[in-house]
């Protein structure tokens, strides 16, 4: 008959994809290693031994002992950080990648994607995407697609102004990313039209920055 901690470790099983926390394990060894490397500087040092022996070797463990835990484990994060240097190796010219608190987000020029006032893809923009779904497919979490103008007016009978060029654009993307294999029920469109620039608009240089499509990963929290 099996004890309560061995029924509780068959009927428990880890399950693949769950909470990985094996990052902390790495996290908890760096610590371990500080320590000693503090206690071995100490042990080290020679009675006596020297014009400021015992200093220097004080002065050099509390160096070691101040630096940024993140410097000193570098490649030890959690989950989510790791999709930064998987999504920097693609290398495609006007895609940039940032991490920030939401999640990491993957920046496209819109002149990659679309002509001048429209929300059809190139076929240079479908070959961009098609080159970021390889990569997307192995993220499990939410994309956030979100289309971006700058402050130049647009009126047509298609889009009566930015908000409906800018969705446009995101939807435009969505569609080409689930004729490509990511699943819709990852996805959403958003269109901010000129309301969240990123250069001003006082310039063409700002405006073409502000011209934009992005993808929000986010990463999604077990409960």
């Amino acid at each position: 008959m099996l004890d309560r901690d061995s029924r509780h470790a068959l009927e428990l099983p880890a399950a693949a994809g769950e909470s990985d926390e094996s990052w902390l394990t790495s996290y908890l060894d760096v610590l371990t290693l500080l320590i000693t490397l503090f206690v071995l500087l100490l042990a080290l040092t020679p009675p006596g031994g020297g014009e400021g022996s015992d200093s220097d070797a004080m002065r050099a463990a509390s160096a070691v002992m101040s630096l940024p835990l993140a410097s000193l484990a570098t490649g030890i994060h959690p989950r989510h950080d790791g999709l930064q240097p998987q999504m920097a190796g693609l290398n495609i010219p006007g895609v940039s990648v940032s991490q920030g608190q939401e999640g990491v987000t993957l920046r496209i020029d819109d002149s990659l994607l679309f002509p001048s006032g429209n929300d059809v893809l190139t076929p240079q923009g479908q070959v961009v995407l098609e080159r970021l779904s390889s990569v997307l497919e192995t993220f499990d979490g939410q994309i956030s697609v979100e289309g971006h103008t700058d402050n130049v007016p647009i009126t047509t009978v298609r889009f009566p102004s930015n908000w409906e060029l800018s969705a446009g654009r995101a939807i435009a993307v969505v569609r080409q990313l689930e004729r490509q294999g990511i699943a819709i029920s990852r996805m959403r469109a958003v269109g901010y039209a000129d309301t969240q620039p990123m250069e001003s608009n006082a310039t063409s240089e700002g405006r073409a920055a502000n011209r934009r499509v992005e993808l929000l990963l986010r990463q999604q929290v077990e409960g």
